[in-house]
């Protein structure tokens, strides 16, 4: 059994019986306490406490030293097997193993190599109870080696180019750090332009000219050895070009716009995102579908490296990485998949167990893929151990069951996958052993009163022992309930009192023997500060006197230590100490502070305080305001039984007359310690006549208030025990409730010491049948708040009344209170119960009340319990969840809602009572009827072709009937997001798969399926999908309106058209005068042809020197002729000839190509006066 030390407490009952307090076996093993002396005696097998860990890397400049310490009793000698052989240490000269260590010391630095000595080493510690082993230590030896001989030729580059100077360091063990250096040892400047990466290279977003340099110097340091290597220098160049094409951000590392990353549980995730583009872009951090994590996301490398500490399995998801700058943003997803090494859930523990006790070892672990348990026995694998009929394996856990001496051994549990893995050692230990008290023999205990007191009793045994406590030599007996026993076997007396002193026999017990010890207790009086240090305002240069009056117990050395501002006290003449007093003289401004008088014994300590305020000399003193002084001289006249006379004398008023006197009081017999208010008087008087209560040992104490406040309280009177009297009140809260079918439990609310009126408090307890012509039974019972009447009938109505009486006599005639005896269960269950199904999902049901005598207790309500009955492939199942609704009262029908529809039912009803339930009344079986199913479980469009989608599902997860169909409904979706008509389809009910036919092509289509039973239609489900586009027609669609070119063009050509136009309208304005106004002046008889009346733009033209009359309609000058070179530009010099045409939705067709000579084209100019606007309006 095991015993543990915890917080949690055992009262102790009350009564007249000694106190014998015993230790319950709650846990099934023992804790062998770290108590060196029990260490030394008892056998226990081998621990492993110290080894090297699992993977180890040594200096091979050094001897390489393999721990492996190991305790146990006898000493475990120590083995070593080397890569899973026996590793015969006595035949290597270089090897020895440390003495009384199972530690190697392998001397390489005298001769050999550490390479001759890697591999994979395990220690086994063993002696007569079993054998530990150490984890698998893998040894290797550190390397740093050279980086290999190259010729880095000179890297020129144009200004704003970026660039990435590889640094690819030599592979270490273990990796060497990477770093940038120049030839002069310096760091060279990084930031969001020029970075270094997690694999050491140095990114440039783009070059600059400083960025010029012949000493690029990339250096790897290989901690374990303390070595640097240095790679070849690089040499850079930058070119200083005229302008730097701006240019957006694009990816150095990684590449692509997706990449994975697994990282392993408990490790730093670390993602990198390095861009090139000019201007210098900026990296920015996202989760997809969800949040980093506050308190352990960090950024490194401004920005460009995202580091997750501490990450776990929530940290897997996918994670963006954007970098932006002011031509555009581009962004790349990393896919994040933490796995994890086995780690501990519950790791084993060792087990000390007595012959024939039961025990477990549990071994859970968990990781990513879950890991594969197997157990050894004494570094054996337990398949091939020696069979122990004690044991049984299940899975993580070892069942011990009747152990024997021989059951000894140490298990081993390994947790393993493809990460790593975990390797455990925990003994069993079967121990025959006496009962043994561990503490020291009279101890002495020393409290202070009203304090708590612990007495310890530290224990072993085996079986575990119980444990008994005894006051006196004798074995005193114990009439309060005071004590408390922690389960170490520690005696607590939560409120120690001066009759607590004693000395206390702690009993410890088991089949195998028995063990005392005596501890002593005294209890001393409290220190306490009678007279304390008072606020006090001076004037600079005078005198200053603090009283602190203490009183302590005899037996205690008292220490009386005056602080300043919770400081010591300055160096200075000027303060002196005595007996009760700190004086200072000369009262200095620093002076003013808090003053603390401290007493402290070796038990307790108090402190009281008072603040110095320092002031400036004044000619005349201001009249001071301040609370009175306490009251004193205080005296006891008129002595009688229930009633005194208390007088005193006032203190001063201190220039704020008394307005009344507050008179407290002590109760030293049963309150010591608490001051209560007892009346108050007029400031005028300075008597009062006071009432008194029986068997009280009074003292008074008066304070004088006036408008300022209340003074302090004065010394205490002499004190005045009053004479006992009789009770006048009874207890209070009188209940009378059975704990058992058979007794009555009475309680009450005692009397406190002050209402006790006299010694010998007691009470007597009365009760009676109430339907009954029985006399009432009276028993008298001590100073409890309790008593059972056992053999009572079940739940019978009680009359009950509790009086207080002393040695004086009794209380007041008591109240009567009804109460019943103990509850039964019930014994009949309820009848007629009949089930009315009101839909799918809701059913009433009925049933008879049972009669009153039968509930046997207090009718607390019906409880339903229903299930729903199992399908064939449940049957098998042996557990059947079962639901239960409870109806208060003394209902006879209810609802049960949230059923299962189309689905076979049972229940049954129980009545209830404050005992428990009564037996359940034959089960009832019902069924619900058909209703609608839940949606289908999932919907995928797979096979995606011009003209058809083929659509996948799985039927509901809750059918809820017989599915009769599906319905399938869907309609087009435009590029505008509009949806066209809504096309219906039915479906057999027995298909999954669904083909589409004769569908558009590159077509969105909206999905909307649902299934039917015969109770209607369920939930549906939606999706959307896209028929093919064919690979011709999407060739011819690309949308030349989005390219960076055309844009620029259109650009470009709007505004010399807006140019052309504005300079129409000013030559226009001024009359004419250019080349086709003189043309015109010099025909006198134009050939006019009408507008086309198809396309409204005007005829052909031509210009003189063709020779050709012009078509009718044209708009000419009047001279008919046009002069090439004197011509404005139109809109078609900038095309292709007549090529040079705009698409429906304005876009330009064709490149530009700047020919400026003109070729005799079809006129497409607006008929309408060339102003701006109208230009601009036929061209749009």
């Amino acid at each position: 059994m095991q015993l543990k030390i915890m917080p949690k407490k055992k009262r102790l009952p009350a009564g007249r019986v000694p106190l014998i307090l015993f230790l319950c076996q709650m846990i099934s093993a023992l804790e062998v306490p770290l108590d060196p002396k029990l260490l030394e005696d008892l056998v226990q097998p081998p621990t492993i406490t110290q080894q090297s860990p699992k993977d180890y890397i040594v200096d091979p400049r050094e001897n390489i030293v393999i721990q492996c310490e190991a305790k146990g009793k006898p000493p475990p000698s120590f083995s070593w097997t080397r890569n899973g052989t026996h590793f015969d240490i006595d035949k290597d000269p270089l090897v020895t193993m440390r003495p009384g260590s199972g530690t190697l010391v392998i001397n390489i630095m005298s001769e050999g190599k550490a390479e001759t000595y890697e591999g994979i080493y395990q220690c086994t510690a063993r002696n007569e109870r079993g054998a530990a082993i150490s984890n698998n230590i893998v040894i290797r030896p550190s390397r740093s080696p050279l980086w290999t001989k190259e010729k880095l030729e000179p890297i020129t580059l144009q200004n704003g180019q970026p660039l990435v100077l590889p640094c690819r360091p030599p592979v270490g063990l273990p990796p060497a750090i990477i770093f940038w250096m120049d030839n002069s040892f310096q760091r060279l400047p990084q930031s969001e332009r020029v970075s270094q990466g997690l694999n050491g290279d140095l990114y440039f977003s783009n070059v600059l000219p400083e960025d010029t340099r012949e000493d690029y110097i990339c250096y790897a340091r290989f901690n374990h050895t303390q070595t640097i290597q240095q790679k070849q220098p690089i040499s850079l160049k930058v070119i200083s070009a005229k302008s730097s094409r701006e240019r957006p951000p694009t990816f150095l590392t990684p590449e692509g716009n997706a990449s994975h990353k697994e990282e392993l549980r408990g490790n730093v995730l670390s993602l990198e995102c390095i861009a090139e583009g000019l201007p210098t872009p900026i990296i920015y951090w996202i989760k997809e579908d969800g949040i980093l994590p506050t308190n352990r996301t960090f950024y490194r490398n401004f920005k460009k490296t995202l580091q997750i500490i501490q990450v776990s399995e929530s940290d897997s998801g996918n994670y963006q990485c954007i970098a932006k700058n002011a031509l555009g943003a581009i962004h790349h997803t990393i896919s994040v998949t933490v796995k994890a090494a086995p780690y501990w859930i519950m790791a084993p523990r060792n087990l000390v167990l007595s012959p024939g006790e039961d025990g477990t070892l549990i071994c859970r672990a968990y990781g990513n893929p879950k890991p594969r348990i197997s157990w050894l026995t004494n570094g054996v694998p337990i398949e091939i151990a020696p069979d122990d009929p004690s044991r049984r394996i299940d899975g993580d856990t070892i069942i011990f069951s009747n152990v024997q001496e021989r059951s000894s051994a140490v298990y081993q549990c390994n947790a393993s996958n493809e990460y790593g893995y975990l390797l455990a050692n925990a003994f069993v230990n079967v121990l025959a052993e006496p009962p043994r008290i561990l503490t020291s023999e009279n101890t002495l205990y020393q409290v202070i009163a009203n304090r708590p007191a612990f007495l310890d009793c530290a224990f072993f045994g085996s079986p575990l022992p119980t444990i008994e406590w005894f006051k006196g030599a004798k074995g005193s007996a114990l009439h309060e309930d005071i004590y408390v026993l922690h389960e170490n076997g520690t005696l607590e007396i939560p409120v120690a009192q001066k009759d607590s002193t004693g000395t206390y026999t702690c009993v410890a017990r088991n089949k195998l023997g028995i063990a005392k010890n005596e501890v002593h207790l005294e209890v001393k009086d409290p220190t306490r500060i009678l007279k304390q240090p008072e606020y006090a305002i001076v004037q600079r240069g005078s005198t200053v006197s603090f009283e602190c009056k203490v009183k302590h117990d005899h037996t205690l050395i008292a220490t009386v230590t005056w602080l300043k501002d919770n400081g010591a006290l300055p160096n200075d003449e000027r303060f002196t100490v005595d007996k009760d007093h700190l004086v200072v003289t000369d009262v200095r401004d620093d002076d003013g502070g808090t003053y603390t008088c401290a007493a402290n014994t070796t038990l307790d300590d108090v402190s009281a305080s008072a603040e110095l305020s320092v002031v400036a000399p004044t000619p005349t003193p201001a009249p001071i305001y301040d609370v009175p002084n306490p009251p004193f001289d205080l005296e006891l006249t008129n002595q009688l039984d229930k009633s005194v006379q208390l007088s005193w004398t006032p203190g001063d008023d201190n220039n704020s007359p008394i307005t009344k006197f507050v008179i407290e009081y002590e109760d030293a017999m049963h309150e010591a310690g608490l001051w209560h208010h007892q009346a108050e008087v007029s400031g005028t008087q300075t008597t009062a006549q006071l009432k008194l209560s029986p068997y009280v040992n009074y003292s008074f104490r008066v304070m004088a208030e006036n408008s300022i406040g209340r003074s302090l309280p004065s010394e205490g009177s002499e004190q005045y025990l009053t004479k006992a009297a009789e009770p006048d009140k009874n207890p209070t809260a009188v209940e009378g409730l059975g704990s058992e079918p058979d007794n009555l439990v009475i309680t009450w609310k005692p009397l406190n010491g002050f209402e006790s009126n006299g010694p010998g408090l007691q009470y007597r307890v009365s009760w009676r049948q109430r339907d009954g012509d029985d006399e009432w039974t009276s028993v008298v019972v001590a100073n409890v708040s309790k008593y059972i009447v056992s053999g009572t009938p079940t739940f019978v109505p009680y009359l009950i009344k509790v009086q207080a009486l002393n040695d004086v006599g009794f209380a007041p005639e008591p109240a009567v209170v009804m109460g019943h005896s103990g509850e039964d269960l019930p014994m009949v269950a309820p009848g007629n119960v009949h089930v009315n199904v009101l839909n799918s999902t809701l059913a009433e049901v009925q049933w008879d009340s049972v009669p009153l005598k039968s509930i046997r207790g207090h009718l607390q309500g019906y409880r339903i319990y229903y299930w729903k009955a199992q399908s064939p492939s449940q049957r098998n199942r042996r557990h059947v969840e079962k639901k239960i609704l409870t109806f208060q009262g003394s209902k006879t029908h209810g609802m049960l809602p949230g059923l299962e529809p189309f689905s076979h039912y049972s229940l049954n009803v129980r009545v209830v009572n404050g005992k428990g339930e009564g037996p359940a009344s034959p089960d009832r079986a019902f069924s619900t009827p058909e209703g609608v199913p839940s949606a289908p479980s999932s919907l995928k469009i797979v096979n995606p072709t011009l003209d058809s989608l083929t659509l996948e599902w799985d039927p509901p997860s809750h059918p809820n009937g017989v599915l009769t169909e599906y319905t399938l409904k869907y309609q087009p979706i435009n590029s505008t997001h509009e949806l066209g008509p809504l096309i219906d389809l039915k479906i057999p009910a027995n298909k999954t798969r669904w083909t589409l036919k004769n569908l558009n092509f590159s077509t969105r289509y909206k999905f909307y399926f649902y299934a039917q039973t015969s109770a209607g239609s369920g939930s549906q489900i939606t999706e959307e999908a896209i028929t093919t586009m064919d690979e011709a027609m999407a060739s011819r669609q690309v949308d030349i309106a989005t390219q960076g070119w055309f844009i620029g063009l259109m650009c470009a050509v709007a505004l010399l058209i807006l140019i052309l136009l504005i300079v129409c309208f000013i030559r226009r304005n001024k009359g004419g005068k250019y080349p086709v106004k003189e043309k015109e002046d010099a025909h006198a008889d134009p050939e006019i042809q009408p507008m086309k009346e198809d396309d409204g733009t005007f005829g052909e033209y031509s210009d003189a020197e063709d020779h050709k009359p012009l078509k009718k309609g044209s708009r000419t000058p009047s001279d008919r002729t046009v002069k090439k070179e004197d011509s404005d530009d139109s809109l078609v010099d900038y095309g292709e000839g007549v090529n040079g045409q705009f698409n429906e939705d304005g876009s330009f067709i064709g490149q530009y190509s700047g020919k400026k000579e003109k070729e005799p084209v079809e006129g497409n100019e607006s008929s309408e006066a060339p102003s701006p606007v109208n230009a601009m309006n036929s061209f749009v």
